[in-house]
């Protein structure tokens, strides 16, 4: 398996969505906290935090490699599990961004430091930092199970997440799917569209009035 994760950046989460299904995206109410948010790409950093307690996604951000996305399974949308200054120190150790099944607070700092941050939302209340939890084992986020290392990729289209062991596959046949679209002329797409769409309605014995 090759160590490609960079090339992910270059694909959207639509086209990743017709390789990997419904199951391998995560539900609408996990969105970006801030508009016009940069896509990001990177292995997840896996955390689980039980309703009202913090500590372990304060403790990724020292542990998670540069590039990596943490992705928390949080036990409610009660307690915030992150403020300005745990997003600013995750950022300049270089993670790429939080996916979080949560809530965040000082929502204005994060949005003015330009720090990715997919949640469900804010809360101005903390959490307590008591819970002591492993890192890295699977979590569930937004309906789909992450495992450490499986590829996140997240932006205003949604969050995708492809399994580590289908990387390359994934990889390769989403860069084969972008060159035959760029080589198609919305001319030919719309042809071609427009027959399928046609047999589609006549096998189903439309009438069109």
């Amino acid at each position: 398996m090759s160590n490609d994760v960079t090339g992910f950046k270059d694909i959207s989460p639509t086209t990743l969505a017709d390789f990997l299904g419904r199951e391998q995206v995560m539900d609408i109410g996990i969105r970006p906290l801030w508009p016009s948010m940069p896509r990001i790409a990177g292995p997840a950093f896996t955390v689980r935090c039980p309703a009202g307690d913090n500590l372990m996604l304060h403790a990724a951000i020292y542990r998670a490699e540069p590039g990596s996305v943490i992705v928390v399974q949080a036990g409610d949308v009660d307690y915030a599990l992150a403020g300005g200054n745990v997003c600013a120190v995750a950022q300049r150790r270089g993670i790429a961004g939080f996916v979080l099944d949560g809530v965040i607070r000082d929502l204005a700092e994060v949005r003015e430091s330009g720090f990715p941050v997919f949640a469900r939302g804010v809360i101005p209340i903390p959490g307590t930092k008591a819970a002591v939890e492993p890192l890295n084992r699977e979590v569930r986020c937004g309906g789909v199970a992450v495992n450490a290392g499986d590829i996140v990729v997240a932006d205003e289209e949604g969050i995708v997440v492809t399994p580590r062991a289908r990387r390359d596959e994934v990889l390769s046949a989403s860069r084969a799917k972008l060159a035959k679209e760029a080589a198609e002329s919305l001319d030919e797409w719309e042809a071609a569209h427009r027959a399928r769409i046609d047999k589609i309605l006549a096998d189903g014995d439309f009438e069109s009035k």
